[in-house]
């Protein structure tokens, strides 16, 4: 693998771990499978072409998080208020936000952003070619810091609270209608930034570039969580962030290997699917394991 490819991996990994970390607060946090992440990534991509056409990169990335907590809002209220099913809720707002994602790009379903001033521009003279990784490594590890003061304080704990027994909570008297409003809308505002970053990364938004998200960010919650471990809080984040580069190491390997990138999507969810069955097939090895152990006489009993 060349260093180019290299960088490029890790530059990818660096802002899908942004996105994974919504993914980790929706689905490890709340407990809640949120397939509004396809749409929401869209969107803050979108908003943030558009704030950067008219001169405003910057402010673009603060409007992505905005919209993509809009955005997890509405998924939230739909199950909280309307009693709607948390996955189909996730449904109803990715498909109402394929058409909110096209009039945010006035009518167009791909829109460049080529030789225009992005979040990466005032990096160039300093950073040189590094400038997209070392300013996405700034990005990542200030939401990191964030999120983690944020999980520790009481409402943090709440959260945390609630996606393991949210009965108990609303015992203690919290309201976590409240809660996983603040959840959600927290975990797609970050899927809203990646986007944001990805699509200036880029230079062009695409309508349909959000396809799949929610997989590549659960393969890098699991990934990280089956590699690294979770046996705190602080390595739980890390090991998220981590599972994100190693996956787009493993894709960038697979590619360099002769793999057609049509066949991205397939290698994802294999990917996931073999991450979520460790548990199990380190379960048959330890057993495994333990008949080898025995003695011929034992094993006959």
């Amino acid at each position: 693998m060349s260093v180019m490819v290299l960088m490029g991996s890790l530059e990818l990994g660096l802002i899908y771990a942004i996105m994974a970390l919504g993914v980790f607060i929706s689905f490890r946090t709340l407990n809640m499978p949120d397939l509004s992440v396809d749409g929401s990534f869209v969107l803050g991509a979108a908003v943030s072409v558009v704030m950067s056409l008219n001169g405003h990169p910057f402010l673009g990335l603060g409007a992505a998080f905005i919209a993509g907590c809009g955005a997890g809002a509405i998924t939230a209220l739909l199950h909280t208020k309307l009693k709607i099913q948390p996955l189909l809720a996730g449904i109803l707002t990715m498909l109402a936000l394929y058409s909110v994602n096209l009039k945010v790009m006035g009518g167009r379903a791909n829109i460049p952003l080529i030789n225009k001033i992005t979040v990466f521009s005032p990096f160039e003279e300093i950073l040189r070619d590094y400038n997209k990784l070392g300013f996405s490594l700034a990005v990542l590890l200030l939401i990191l810091f964030l999120l983690f003061l944020f999980l520790k304080t009481r409402l943090g704990f709440v959260l945390r609270a609630t996606g393991d027994n949210d009965a108990m909570v609303r015992a203690l008297g919290v309201n976590t209608d409240s809660i996983i409003l603040v959840g959600l809308a927290l975990s797609n505002g970050l899927v809203g930034v990646a986007g944001a970053l990805i699509a200036q990364s880029q230079s062009f938004v695409d309508v349909g570039m959000g396809i799949g998200m929610v997989v590549i960010g659960l393969a890098s919650v699991i990934i990280g969580e089956v590699v690294f471990g979770v046996s705190s809080l602080l390595r739980r984040l890390m090991a998220v962030i981590l599972g994100s580069i190693l996956y787009r190491l493993i894709i960038a390997f697979a590619l360099e290997l002769g793999m057609p990138p049509t066949d991205l999507k397939l290698v994802s969810a294999v990917i996931v699917a073999i991450a979520m069955a460790m548990p199990v097939f380190k379960k048959r090895l330890s057993v495994v394991k333990r008949k080898m152990s025995k003695t011929p006489h034992e094993r006959s009993k």
